[in-house]
């Protein structure tokens, strides 16, 4: 005789993902395969991924991180114009009360003169970014800072 199946004592309730986050391009990059990239990238550790698309206005961006409350916002460019787009758009971020603390990274191709270019990366850095991937490191570092949860803490900086 099969054994019955009994209803659960309690409803099955499904606890909220230990993070939540938002991956974006800069406001005038087209490119989508590196987002998908991140989110899948991002999802294999357990995060609840909001994937905005392409060419995100910064008005947009601000008002999803305001709906969602992410944990982390993960910038990605490909057209190398993530270095002007990214400055303006964290310096407008920082300057929002409610998302002043939030953390936000950024990486891809920063500017349109080849890899490796330190300045841009500390420059991004200087105007409010909590950490700074160029594309000529691979995705290795990128995945550290996904791996250690501290980080992903908001108002704490990438160290």
């Amino acid at each position: 005789m099969p054994a019955p199946v009994l209803p659960p004592s309690a409803p099955v309730r499904h606890a909220r993902p230990a993070r939540r986050v938002v991956v974006s391009s800069v406001s005038s990059d087209s490119h989508t395969w590196n987002l998908v990239f991140l989110q899948l990238l991002v999802e294999e550790t357990g995060a609840e991924v909001a994937n905005l698309g392409a060419c995100v206005p910064d008005d947009l961006l601000l008002a999803e991180c305001r709906r969602l409350r992410p944990d982390l916002v993960v910038i990605s460019s490909v057209n190398g114009h993530g270095y002007l787009d990214g400055r303006r758009l964290i310096t407008r971020l920082r300057a929002e009360a409610d998302l002043a603390d939030l953390p936000v990274v950024i990486g891809g191709k920063l500017g349109t003169q080849g890899p490796g270019d330190a300045a841009l990366g500390t420059g991004l850095l200087a105007a409010g970014f909590d950490a700074v991937f160029d594309d000529s490191g691979g995705v290795e570092e990128f995945q550290r800072y996904l791996d250690n949860p501290r980080q992903l803490l908001p108002g704490r900086a990438a160290s």
